[in-house]
């Protein structure tokens, strides 16, 4: 698999007129039942490359760690942000993750000239800003986003499976897998459930098993 490219609008078509700095953006967990939805913002520096960047999912968690490390440590600038449970219920998964996405940017010490986002909507910004389909995979600065958001939401539910172990997060990371929707009709949901997710409100009607 080819590392995406440290980017230059102009070789990814990208309607920015006028150069400067560029923030890539991506999110971890708008898929999950649980949790929040986290997003990153990172500024690269183009002098000093990150070998290896790729689409988070395509990584395996060791590399994951190790570049997370790297990127916080070499990169120009970068914000971590999140749209809690409560924010996401009220909001809905794609407002949330919009918030989530607002707020990265808007957390950089360095403010960009240009935004880039993996996929196909974009917050709501001060600087211009675009979606980029599968952007984590063909700009760098969005698949550095994409492990800084993954990594960081992955050891949130490593601490949430330390004080709540029936529900299996450190294995699913909240996502609706057979094992979590088994721990979900046996245990019922805990407060970091998402309410307005169907199967959470499906196991919210179900008798509560405390034997």
């Amino acid at each position: 698999m080819r590392s995406p490219k440290s980017f230059k609008a102009e070789q990814l078509g990208l309607p920015f007129d006028k150069p400067g700095l560029l923030a890539g953006v991506d999110e971890a967990g708008r898929g999950p039942l649980a949790g929040p939805v986290v997003a990153a913002a990172v500024i690269l520096d183009e002098l000093a490359p990150i070998k290896g960047l790729a689409d988070s999912k395509t990584l395996s968690a060791r590399r994951r760690e190790r570049l997370f490390d790297e990127i916080r440590a070499r990169a120009l600038c970068c914000s971590i942000a999140s749209a809690s449970v409560e924010e996401i219920d009220r909001l809905n998964i794609l407002q949330a993750t919009m918030l989530a996405m607002k707020r990265a940017v808007e957390g950089l010490r360095i403010l960009p000239h240009h935004v880039v986002v993996d996929g196909n909507r974009v917050p709501v910004l001060a600087m211009p800003v675009v979606a980029l389909v599968k952007g984590d995979s063909k700009l760098a600065a969005i698949s550095a986003a994409s492990i800084l958001a993954k990594v960081q939401r992955d050891r949130w539910c490593e601490e949430l499976h330390a004080a709540h172990p029936q529900y299996g997060f450190a294995t699913h990371k909240g996502y609706p897998t057979p094992e979590h929707l088994a721990a979900l009709q046996a245990h019922g949901p805990c407060a970091v459930h998402r309410s307005s997710f169907a199967p959470v409100r499906a196991a919210t009607r179900l008798p509560v098993d405390l034997s």
